[in-house]
């Protein structure tokens, strides 16, 4: 962010008011160690592995004249000669290895993050791309943050790693200052985390250009799947000089991007000249003031009754 950045002043469930700042890192994440009594492959599922790029074969399995096997796309980027013994590739398919594979079940390979299902080989990568236990991105906006893993994790990745503020409550009072309103060229965003419920959730604010208007935005994302998701509800007020505007909505999953979410405009959106009108004074410095609560869906339609510093 420049020098001209918003800056995020907060009174969570009766607090003091305090400055927000925020840093990027994007620290790589280590994965797992395999469980003890569980093979990382087999040996017929090492023959299936390519040795150009490492992944998966699937059909159709190409190999050289000697028996060397290779995936489809890779058969494209070594240019018609074998990566092993170097002789000149044909239109050879490995009929029998595309045999085994189809006969062979697999683990998942989320299996170390808790996921206990064994597909057939050939639909085991449909399920990997949306295994529930598959790792989640970083939900930090402010960087092209590589980091991944499991929600324990990236909450503590962003109170270290990105000083993001963490709060417990399920009600909220941001003042968002900005010295230049005007100036909304690059994307200024703040990011908090509550933990409530037992749950985490992400509060975004941030100023950005919609097509030729500056506009403000507020959001939140549930560190969780959709699923869980839908269980919680939100709500978003911003108001001064006897007006307010309100938003009540479902918090999307941090499997949605952070830009997915922005762009399909799904929160609180604020144009520059109601939140100057919002703001006061001469119209010259941005302070909105954004109040909100997070409560959970009860099967009965009842929402549940959430107090400041009651949430578990």
């Amino acid at each position: 962010m420049g020098s001209d950045s918003i800056e995020c002043v907060s009174s969570i469930d009766g607090m003091d008011e305090e400055d927000t700042a925020l840093t990027q890192s994007s620290k790589p994440h280590g994965g797992a160690a395999p469980p003890a009594g569980i093979a990382s492959s087999t040996s017929v599922h090492e023959l299936l592995e390519c040795p150009v790029c490492a992944n998966s074969m699937y059909p159709p399995i190409h190999q050289c004249q000697n028996g060397h096997t290779l995936c489809s796309t890779c058969k494209t980027r070594v240019q018609n000669r074998c990566p092993t013994c170097r002789q000149e590739l044909g239109d050879i398919r490995c009929l029998a290895l595309e045999k085994v594979a189809e006969s062979l079940e697999l683990p998942c390979k989320y299996y170390s993050h808790g996921c206990p299902e064994v597909f057939p080989y050939y639909s085991k990568l449909k399920h990997e791309s949306q295994c529930n236990c598959r790792p989640y991105n970083c939900p930090y906006a402010g960087s092209e943050c590589s980091v991944v893993g499991d929600i324990p994790f990236l909450v503590t990745h962003l109170r270290d790693d990105h000083k993001v503020d963490m709060h417990t409550g399920c009600t909220f009072n941001h003042r968002y200052v900005k010295s230049n309103p005007r100036e909304v060229e690059n994307a200024t965003w703040m990011l908090t985390v509550f933990n409530c419920f037992g749950q985490s959730f992400c509060l975004h604010f941030e100023a950005f250009q919609l097509g030729m208007a500056p506009v403000y935005m507020a959001f939140l994302r549930f560190m969780g799947d959709e699923n869980d998701a839908r269980n919680f509800s939100y709500s978003l007020e911003v108001g001064a000089n006897g007006r307010k505007q309100t938003w009540e909505g479902t918090p999307r999953s941090i499997r949605d991007s952070h830009r997915k979410v922005r762009d399909s405009h799904d929160g609180l959106i604020i144009q520059r000249n109601m939140a100057l009108f919002f703001s006061g004074g001469e119209r010259k410095e941005l302070k909105l003031r954004v109040t909100g609560r997070i409560w959970k869906e009860q099967q009965n339609s009842d929402a549940a009754v959430c107090m400041p510093n009651l949430c578990s």
